[in-house]
């Protein structure tokens, strides 16, 4: 039967999904696969009792209201929760439907904070090379990778570019970590001289990179160091924790780890646990106050902010990720599945690093161990992996073009936090024969 639902892929349509539980999700015909790879969304799996319940009531009370008329009690809660476990100064949450628009909200937010204040110059943003904000075009804009950037070049704004914290590549021979860091802050300096720091608005950043680097997290006091020099010319820290937050770390925001706080922060995936499509955009008292004083009127929306179920899904979430310590085992798990990732894969040959924190872990393939040289575009060797991988029974996230947006490849693992060591062990076996298999057929 001829299928009108639009794929991602339409020259590869995917199977159909019937039923979730726990870590696994079963196709039509009844093949069960391990979820690791569903871009760290299903932080507590399939079915959980307690998220679900919620949904169900929530919508036997209420399923939508506007918010240009109404809040709800899950919006209120929710926003109450966030902010109380929330780091820094961050006081206020605006409720979207994912990612994408938390970072679009971001961006605007960021620019109207300026108009408000009396610094109308300031309309410039300063993100990193191998990032990925979203694939609204103003996150993708301010997103550095060059092949989801390329094809919508000529109707994306202009977004200045530095090197990442991506110490497996950017690390130079004898050189150290402190030193290392210097050079990444002196490079932001001077991106910010030449564009005129009293013209730049935001720098934009993942604490720990996700889709496009594979769970790269930062040196050292690189982001204590962001700080500073943001702080220094007045510029605001949008952080990006769309994927690498919500717990999935360690920590239930990722930037706790690092000692900073931004100013703007992201977040989405885990904070609905795939239970609802939901993301929110959190920012400091100061901005928020900016606007009260101000016009009182932030000049976005969308319809369904703050949807009532799925503020309920999210409340469920993080009730079940606090209250009922699900967080408390992703740091342990994620050091059980690494050392299982190493003990299959660290002595690889085509296995140049393992990495990651909490239930985020990357491995980088290449070609040659000692020189670090990435296998050829060509060879598509992350798409062979996926395909491999999920004919055995993983869901898991390669991708390619981790080194430059061409070239380069790594798989991304982001297993649920309800994970099990038999089920991580498992997943790492798959993983290491799908990568067997991958590079057999593409040297074959």
């Amino acid at each position: 039967m001829t299928s009108h639902v639009f794929p991602r892929n339409s020259k590869a349509p995917p199977p159909q999904v019937i039923r979730g539980e726990g870590v696994y999700l079963f196709d039509k015909d009844g093949k069960s696969y391990l979820n690791f790879g569903d871009a760290a969304v299903s932080c507590l799996g399939h079915g959980d009792a307690r998220v679900t319940a919620a949904v169900k009531a929530q919508m036997d009370e209420v399923a939508f209201a506007h918010t240009g008329f109404f809040t709800s009690d899950p919006a209120e809660r929710l926003a109450d929760k966030l902010v109380s476990l929330a780091p820094g100064d961050l006081d206020r949450v605006y409720f979207v439907s994912g990612g994408s628009e938390a970072m679009e909200a971001a961006i605007k937010l960021a620019r109207q904070y300026y108009l408000e204040t009396g610094e109308p110059q300031r309309h410039k943003i300063v993100a990193r090379r191998q990032s990925y904000h979203g694939n609204t075009l103003g996150a993708l804009a301010t997103g550095g990778n060059a092949w989801r950037r390329a094809q919508f070049a000529p109707i994306l704004i202009d977004v200045s570019h530095v090197s990442p914290c991506y110490a497996y590549r950017g690390l130079s021979e004898g050189e150290t970590d402190e030193a290392y860091v210097d050079r990444l802050i002196d490079e932001l300096e001077a991106e910010f001289q030449s564009l005129g720091p009293e013209t730049v608005m935001a720098f934009v950043a993942e604490p720990v990179v996700g889709a496009t680097l594979g769970a790269v997290g930062p040196v050292g006091d690189y982001f204590a160091r962001v700080r500073e020099v943001c702080d220094r010319h007045g510029i605001l820290l949008i952080l990006d924790e769309v994927m690498c937050g919500m717990g999935r770390t360690g920590t239930l925001f990722a930037c706790e780890q690092f000692g900073v706080s931004p100013d703007i922060c992201a977040i989405a995936k885990g904070l609905g646990g795939g239970y609802q499509p939901i993301g929110a955009t959190l920012c400091t008292k100061a901005i928020h106050d900016a606007i009260l004083n101000g016009s009182g009127f932030f000049q976005h929306g969308h319809t369904y902010l703050g949807h009532p179920v799925a503020c309920a899904a999210g409340l469920a979430v993080l009730e079940r990720l606090v209250d009922d310590e699900v967080l408390a085992r992703v740091t342990p798990s994620g050091t059980h599945f690494r050392q299982a990732l190493r003990d299959r894969l660290g002595q690889h040959p085509h296995v140049g690093d393992i990495r990651g924190s909490g239930l985020f872990c990357g491995v980088e393939l290449v070609a040659d161990r000692e020189t670090k040289a990435p296998w050829s575009p060509e060879a598509r060797l992350h798409a062979r992996i996926k395909a491999a991988a999920f004919s055995d029974g993983l869901i898991c996230y390669p991708m390619g073009g981790t080194i430059d947006g061409k070239n380069g490849d790594h798989v991304l693992l982001a297993p649920p936090f309800i994970a099990d060591h038999t089920q991580l062990d498992e997943a790492a076996d798959i993983l290491a024969g799908a990568i067997d298999r991958s590079i057999a057929q593409a040297t074959g």
